[in-house]
């Protein structure tokens, strides 16, 4: 059987910016790895102790803003999800990611900034087959009227359902297959978002200190506050379905499934890949030839696919 090859980057690509909880200064640089590295971070500010933390589910730390990994030493690295999720809508299988802080940069609060910078390095081909992680059976995990399932399907597919009270966002529903250039078209420009009044309890509570109109969407009932409004009317689900594929990717490498989201955020996604990987004959790891690889995220994608934003 001919496989399908995995991918890193030719070359190195920084990120500088601010943590969006904590709001200080960050660098970050991708870095290409070998094959089977996988992707890792590397906590360039740490002189003792173990530096390296590995993108993979079981090290996160539930927290219900965003994705927290930890290592054993308790090193981490925070808001992880909309770097996995440019990493996967790349089709980048191993990179070495050294930050200089805990916290991933924000920068506008989407992933469009590092899928430009990725592409703009470009994607090179590894002499190693790529590893999938194929669902066999339904699972699903619920909590406070939060539900997220994974089913069976021949690729990755994204399903979700949100409904807010303000009616700047209210009820949004959108189903994508992830296949090829996909995230890039449909979803990397999709800016994170939330409301005035949880800005302010943010605010209370020592959050969200890099947090501003330019790189989270902000609205208070059916007023938008950030300037020139939504990217795309339906933005927020959008930003939601980014958020759930950064999450996914933690399963340490692309899933052949289909995720339904209802009102599900970052915790509860966690849960349903701990609970995949645990629950016997739910999953298995198949190894993609191409016909299969042609279903995956990122594969294929050019230039002429990623959005122009401001």
């Amino acid at each position: 059987m001919r496989h399908s090859l995995q991918n890193t980057l030719k070359t190195s690509v920084t990120f500088k910016g601010v943590g969006l909880h904590g709001g200080a200064p960050v660098k970050m640089v991708l870095k290409p790895a070998a094959a089977g590295h996988g992707i890792w971070f590397k906590r360039t500010d740490i002189q003792v102790g173990d530096a390296m933390v590995p993108a993979i589910y079981d090290l996160v730390e539930r927290t219900p803003l965003c994705t927290k990994l930890v290592n054993g030493a308790g090193v981490t690295v925070s808001t992880v999800e909309h770097i996995m999720a440019a990493l996967a809508g790349c089709g980048i299988h191993n990179a070495l990611i050294e930050i200089d802080g805990p916290e991933v940069p924000i920068m506008d609060g989407s992933s469009i900034e590092f899928v430009r910078g990725i592409m703009a390095k470009g994607v090179r081909q590894q002499a190693a087959p790529v590893l999938a992680y194929e669902v066999l059976k339904p699972v699903t995990v619920e909590k406070d009227g939060a539900k997220a399932t994974l089913l069976p399907s021949d690729c990755l597919e994204i399903e979700f359902h949100i409904d807010f009270a303000d009616p700047a966002i209210g009820r949004q529903s959108k189903t994508l297959d992830m296949r090829n250039g996909t995230f890039a078209r449909e979803l990397s420009d999709s800016r994170t978002f939330c409301r005035q009044a949880d800005v302010d309890a943010m605010h209370e509570n020592g959050l969200a200190l890099g947090g501003t109109l330019d790189n989270a969407v902000v609205v208070d009932g059916d007023e938008v506050l950030s300037p020139g409004g939504f990217r795309h009317a339906d933005e927020a689900v959008r930003h939601k379905m980014l958020d759930a594929l950064g999450d996914l990717y933690l399963a340490g490498g692309p899933l052949l499934g289909r995720y339904v989201g209802e009102r599900a955020g970052h915790s509860l996604t966690n849960t349903l890949l701990r609970e995949l990987f645990s629950t016997p004959g739910a999953v298995r790891p198949v190894l993609c030839d191409p016909e299969t690889a042609e279903r995956l995220p990122g594969q294929g994608l050019i230039w002429a696919e990623i959005p122009q934003v401001a």
